[in-house]
């Protein structure tokens, strides 16, 4: 008994060691921990970035939350940001969280052999069914025939808390009538009618709801942005033209009677259509008014990458898959296979139309003067590009920072092209099908801005076909 008395004390006197190695932390590791928690992931940072308004969060939680959201702004302070901060890893504060977690796991009580008598090694496995942690050396006897089929697992320090307290059995159950883990004496007594799985399958069956959650909230997400978006290109409309969001004369409807007999669905269905039909009606509108600042663009064939064909009028272009020998003036682009309008704007409202017909790659926007042309650049606000790109003929995506998912009921042929430069609005519309593509708004411009195009390459032909600039008919309705 003595033994045994002695046997079960060693391994708290050890504990107890570790954590006296480091008594400073013991009083203020909370107040530590506070400061050195990203407000996101509520745990220590881990690649600790700056926002420019001064707070702190992990690398990854910051970049999650900005690629989910068309706005760039600051978690704490909810600070906006014209333009997407380049974030570097404080080396201060990241070096401060290794020196905490290095002292902090200190205080962490290791588990440890239960059967090492002199010097107390570290467990590599607990079993259920001994109810004890054992070190390597004493692990043997369980890879053995006798003590094989013993529940093994991580080592645990309060392993009581695996163990039903009534039977003494490892918890191997899980009973989805009462949520709670159970063992298989269990099954025969309270739990003897109730629907029990073992823990594993309820495990997995967890995860696979969690992921299906996470997956629901993802797609939520997805649509809360695209309901953003399209309130702020609403609002982005009614400075344009505040005339067509005039309240109309009112009426006084109520001589009218209704027909109780029509179900809730009908009207839900004839309130949709409705709703529908006025906004196509309105994005006409739009169109016919923005239309209204067309301007005459032409390509500028010193801006041309070598691999491009331009028509003698400028209005076309297409991949030549040959390099042509061209001067290598500051102007062409070198690396990105593009080119420029001649003619720069920096004030105003301007639009232009480009034929895509019968593309399955493309590339159309704006660019600002000074963009790296000698260099591959990630097509972003950021580095000076607002672009609409077709990718694999179906694939349409906004260069936003972040790449934003285009779902387009049909393919355009024609796409208008519409900027305001000081309220910083650049529009893309499907001209054919009058209807909205994608819009960047709440723009920082500040020098002139080109249209920019780029007809891809040529894919086995299958994308000869040339981007053509087309004359604007706001008539052809």
């Amino acid at each position: 008994m003595a033994e045994s008395s002695t046997s079960t004390t060693k391994p708290r006197s050890t504990r107890r060691e570790n954590m006296d190695e480091t008594p400073f932390l013991s009083s203020s590791s909370v107040c530590l921990t506070e400061e050195l928690q990203c407000s996101v992931c509520l745990d220590v940072f881990s690649d600790p970035v700056s926002t420019p308004c001064g707070h702190n969060f992990c690398r990854s939680c910051l970049k999650q939350c900005w690629d989910i959201s068309l706005i760039c702004s600051c978690p704490m302070c909810k600070e906006t940001f014209s333009k997407r901060p380049d974030l570097k890893i404080n080396t201060t504060l990241k070096q401060l969280v290794l020196h905490f977690k290095e002292k902090f796991s200190l205080t962490r009580s290791e588990v440890i052999c239960d059967i090492c008598d002199e010097r107390k090694l570290k467990a590599l496995k607990s079993c259920l069914v001994c109810q004890a942690s054992y070190c390597e050396t004493h692990l043997e006897l369980h890879q053995k025939m006798t003590l094989k089929k013993h529940k093994l697992m991580d080592p645990v320090e309060n392993i009581k808390d695996y163990i039903c307290q009534k039977h003494e059995r490892p918890l191997e159950l899980f009973c989805r009538d009462d949520q709670t883990c159970v063992c298989v004496f269990c099954t025969d007594g309270d739990h003897k009618t109730h629907n029990t799985v073992p823990l594993e399958e309820e495990s997995k069956e967890k995860k696979t709801q969690l992921k299906k959650t996470q997956t629901d909230v993802q797609q939520m997400i997805q649509e809360r942005i695209k309901k953003i978006q399209d309130i702020k290109h609403s609002a982005e409309l009614r400075k344009i033209d505040p005339s067509m969001y005039r309240p109309p004369h009112t009426k006084n409807w109520s001589e009218i009677s209704m027909k109780s007999d029509v179900s809730v669905e009908t009207l839900r269905r004839a309130l949709t259509q409705l709703q529908e039909t006025l906004h196509d009606k309105l994005t006409q509108t739009v169109l016919r008014k923005m239309q209204q600042y067309a301007v005459d663009v032409t390509l500028d064939p010193d801006t041309a990458h070598p691999n491009l064909i331009l028509s003698e009028d400028g209005k076309q272009v297409r991949h030549g898959d040959i390099r042509h020998e061209l001067p290598d003036n500051p102007e062409r682009f070198d690396k990105c296979v593009c080119v420029l309008g001649k003619e720069g704007f920096s004030s105003g409202r301007f639009y232009f139309e480009v034929q895509v017909k019968e593309k399955t790659d493309w590339t159309l926007g704006v660019v600002r003067e000074s963009i790296n042309r000698k260099k591959m650049i990630r097509q972003t606000p950021q580095n000076g590009y607002w672009a609409v790109i077709l990718r694999d003929e179906y694939n349409y995506w906004a260069c936003a920072g972040p790449f934003v998912s285009l779902c387009l009921r049909v393919s355009p042929q024609k796409v208008g092209v519409f900027v305001d430069y000081e309220e910083g609005l650049v529009c893309f519309y499907d001209v054919d099908n009058r209807s909205h593509i994608y819009s960047f708004t709440g723009q920082t411009f500040t020098e002139k801005l080109f249209p920019y195009f780029s007809p891809c390459a040529n894919g086995e032909g299958k994308n000869s076909v040339p981007l053509i600039i087309t004359p604007v008919n706001g008539g052809n309705d």
